[in-house]
């Protein structure tokens, strides 16, 4: 064991900015180290390895027998600590310490050793803190022998990114879906538990779920998951109808998915020009958003803003979130954004396909947009250079938009379109206006009370048009299914 060698990786106070009284966090962050022929190596790497990355980099040099395969991007302690900080900062709270220890296993009844544990409840007393943050699941029975030995409150990461939710949850949905994962979660942590279960406890990780006073009484618990379930279960249905009727009308559904705070809802807003709420702060968007939007080639598209992912996101908040997500699944192309900016980029995109699979969405269209390329070095910005499957941006300023969206209109293939001559009559008003906001006009000519037309247009307009054009000159551009131009003459026949 290490405990001996070990001293709090750093202990400070920090002034309060916020309006009103602030609780003051202490950040307690364990590293599992596996003691293998590689230790050694691992330990001259860069940061401290958790032990999936270090599995992955035994696997990649053959310590254990297996053939050589990349090594998993995976994040060190240090950065998952940073991570922790960022949530615990979402959360309203003021960082008062930290706190980081390796291990070689976690010890079943206090997760880090009764020894630690009484230095961190001094180090935390030393400056105050109001409740420990630790960065990592624990179980009921650890968590009240903690806190009998720091004499404060602990909440646990999955607990963090709970009240997280609660907080930024606006919609009744939202709430809903919070709602059930709180109570799913609370469930095994019922013993010694008491006002914290109500909405009048005040504080991060005591922002109660229920409407109502939840007491220490399972059926009670298990009564208002039921009654949950049947409101969320009558929100899919209602999406549900939502979606079929958008589904009868020839309209692509794009979904923006990455990981938490990597700038999905400045990208939306400047697709769409809608005001969702643009916030640096982890989890700010958790309410789904759909808005419409016009492609290069004139088709409309409908785009989806879905909340954010994160490493190891609570099993309970994938199943709550499930009627919010779905819309992932129903996409015809993902836009899988990151942040270009971040050093941690790759290990958040293998955090975010793993939800992905977990949604069964892992084998959907997808176009990697790297955002944030304004935060960049001069130099690494003009470096940059875009290929079939990433596309470079910055929401932010409004660069490579343009790109985008003509990749976009590449990408998709519902609603195909077609290059036609048309001959339309000038009294067809309705029809030309039609065509001129829904298609792309290359030439217009005007004889003898006709306008003649050389136009790109998708198929939901060619079906609308179909007696104008003029056989011999359809070219079809891009095919889904039968040509657009077999389908046209087979109808006029």
């Amino acid at each position: 064991m290490s405990d001996k060698k070990e001293s709090p990786r750093r202990v400070s106070i920090s002034t309060a900015n916020d309006r009103g009284p602030t609780e003051r966090a202490f950040l307690v962050g364990i590293d599992y180290r596996m003691r293998s022929r590689a230790g050694s190596a691992a330990k001259k790497a860069k940061g401290s390895l958790t032990s999936g990355a270090q599995a992955a980099r035994d696997s990649a040099s053959g310590v254990s027998g297996a053939s050589k395969a990349p090594p998993v991007p995976e994040f060190s302690a240090e950065e998952s600590l940073d991570e922790l900080r960022s949530l615990a900062t979402s959360a309203g709270a003021q960082i008062a310490g930290e706190f980081l220890q390796r291990r070689d296993k976690p010890d079943p009844a206090t997760l880090i050793g009764k020894g630690k544990l009484e230095e961190i409840a001094g180090a935390a007393a030393s400056v105050s803190a109001d409740l420990l943050l630790f960065d990592h699941d624990l179980t009921a029975s650890q968590q009240r022998n903690i806190e009998k030995v720091v004499k404060t409150r602990v909440i646990d990461r999955t607990q963090l990114i709970l009240d997280i939710f609660a907080k930024h949850a606006r919609t009744r949905e939202g709430q809903l879906q919070v709602e059930l994962a709180q109570l799913e979660y609370m469930l095994p942590r019922l013993g010694g538990r008491g006002i914290e279960m109500s909405q009048l406890g005040g504080g991060i990780g005591t922002r109660g779920p229920g409407e109502t006073q939840l007491e220490t009484d399972r059926r009670k618990i298990y009564r208002r998951i039921r009654h949950v379930k049947e409101q969320i279960e009558s929100v899919r249905r209602i999406r549900a109808q939502q979606r079929q009727r958008r589904e009868s009308v020839p309209v692509a559904l794009i979904a923006l998915v990455g990981y938490t705070n990597a700038g999905k809802s400045t990208l939306f807003n400047a697709l769409t020009q809608a005001a969702v709420l643009e916030s640096p702060r982890m989890f700010a968007t958790l309410d789904p958003t759909i808005r419409g939007v016009t492609l290069p080639s004139r088709r409309q598209v409908l785009l989806s803003d879905t909340v954010g992912f994160i490493r190891n996101l609570p099993h309970t908040l994938v199943s709550a979130f499930r009627a919010t997500l779905e819309e992932v699944q129903r996409a015809e192309l993902i836009l899988q954004v990151s942040d270009a900016s971040s050093p941690l980029s790759a290990e958040q995109d293998v955090q975010v396909e793993k939800v992905l699979k977990e949604l069964e969405a892992d084998a959907k269209p997808r176009l990697r947009v790297m955002n944030k390329i304004d935060l960049l070095p001069p130099r690494q910005r003009d470096s940059l250079r875009d290929d079939a499957k990433a596309i470079h941006v910055s929401a932010a300023k409004g660069a490579g938009m343009r790109t985008l969206l003509d990749r976009i209109d590449q990408l998709l293939q519902a609603d195909a379109l077609s290059r036609v001559h048309l001959r339309v009559p000038q009294k067809e008003g309705k029809t030309l206006a039609m065509l001129e906001a829904r298609a792309r006009i290359y030439s217009r000519k005007y004889k003898d009370g006709l306008v003649e037309l050389d136009v790109e247009a998708p198929e939901s307009v060619m079906r609308k048009v179909r007696e104008f054009v003029l056989d011999a000159d359809v070219r079809p551009v891009r095919i889904s299914g039968e040509p657009v131009s077999e389908t046209i003459k087979r109808e006029r026949r």
